[in-house]
């Protein structure tokens, strides 16, 4: 399953991998592996028919080194412009061939968001050898030594086969935090979708990576155990997360495109999607049942229905339950209006459904649609694929 690539190997200029979590927009996005190690979660649809592999320790310093020269040029630009003027730029880009435009591009958008953070990719780059990515960590802090954050994707299962002193010295190197897709609690939930983790697994794995001192970033997927395991899903969720106290809980709602593997389960009558307001019904629960821990809360994706759930425990624990149960007291077609104009990116928050012109707008769409109660779930179903 691991591949490394054979001695000799040639590089193949600076890479880049397909995903990022949405907090790491403007973070300079480093491929140290290519694709996952695991690779069969059904619900998800990335790097389905590629093969995983770790790129060399030597290649990734080359990738460094050239975003260190490219920041170096636009910080020289800058320092004599008094800014980045187009014209300077472009004196610059001219002549560069498709290799070193990918790499000055990525230098430059990083250049202008502030250069504060990193991101390894792709999806689990703790399955490099510690040696390795100790070594690849200090000469991105040597390189860019006013980085603020170093952070990657990572697998509960991989945590837990590393030894507790070597995340310590990968922590001690410069890796600041971890985000982990523990997406369910619920054994039955994790089995369904074939995660490859149990819930002891990503409560042992999480409590080792704050003993290390890293950041932990724990990834939920409301609606992943469909009708039949909602409230289980839920229940059994708040109760890893109350053993593990991580830093961050993100919500990322279940959406199922046709490349997911969950999409044929779902055609066959196998998975039963949970409706948006069994979905909020869920996350309610989830949060109710949040306790002793002071995790921050984030619904930082297009994919969840309620932007506003967000906020940190236990101190914000109402306020996040507001606009939960005040869409679940709402009469059915309110609750459809919201649900249409949430998909559109008309609204964003509860309170959106107060300005007249944005209702109006979501009204005219909504009739548009023909939207009814029996075929609001396949509208909604459709327009979230956008957004994957």
């Amino acid at each position: 399953m691991t591949e490394t690539p054979p001695r000799g190997h040639s590089y193949l200029g600076f890479e880049q991998g397909p995903i990022r979590p949405p907090n790491e927009a403007h973070s300079l996005l480093l491929r140290v592996t290519r694709n996952c190690p695991w690779n069969r979660c059904t619900f998800c649809p990335v790097y389905k028919g590629a093969r995983y592999s770790r790129r060399s320790v030597d290649h990734l310093k080359k990738d460094i080194d050239s975003v260190y020269r490219c920041v170096e040029i636009l910080q020289g630009i800058a320092d004599a412009h008094d800014g980045l003027p187009i014209a300077q730029v472009r004196n610059v880009t001219d002549n560069l061939d498709s290799r070193e435009w990918a790499v000055f591009d990525s230098a430059f958008r990083w250049f202008r968001a502030g250069m504060s953070s990193v991101f390894l990719q792709d999806a689990d780059s703790l399955t490099v050898r510690p040696s390795e990515l100790i070594e690849i960590l200090k000469h991105i802090r040597t390189r860019f030594p006013f980085v603020n954050r170093v952070t990657s994707y990572s697998r509960s299962s991989t945590i837990a086969r590393i030894d507790e002193e070597d995340l310590k010295a990968i922590r001690g190197s410069g890796l600041d935090r971890v985000h982990v897709g523990l997406e369910s609690g619920s054994d039955n939930v994790l089995k369904l979708v074939k995660k490859g983790a149990t819930k002891a697994i990503h409560v042992s794995a999480g409590l080792k990576a704050r003993r290390a001192g890293l950041e932990l970033s724990e990834y939920i997927m409301p609606g992943l155990g469909g009708v039949r395991l909602s409230e289980e899903h839920a229940l059994e969720t708040a109760d890893a997360l109350n053993q593990i106290n991580p830093d961050f809980i993100r919500l990322r709602q279940l959406a199922i495109p046709i490349t997911a593997p969950l999409s044929k389960d779902l055609m066959e009558g196998r998975f039963k999607r949970c409706s948006d307001p069994m979905v909020a019904g869920e996350v309610l629960t989830l949060i109710e049942n949040l306790k002793g821990i002071t995790s921050v809360v984030k619904s930082d994706h297009i994919l969840n229905l309620f932007s506003e759930v967000e906020g940190t425990l236990p101190e914000d624990k109402e306020r996040m339950l507001e606009p939960l149960r005040a869409f679940l007291s709402m009469e059915s077609e309110k609750q459809r209006l919201y649900q249409i104009g949430r998909r559109i990116g008309v609204f964003s928050t509860l309170r959106d459904m107060e300005d007249t012109q944005k209702m109006k707008r979501v009204r005219e769409i909504y009739r548009s649609y023909g939207v009814t109660v029996e075929n609001i779930d396949h509208i909604v179903s459709e327009l979230m694929k956008r957004y994957i």
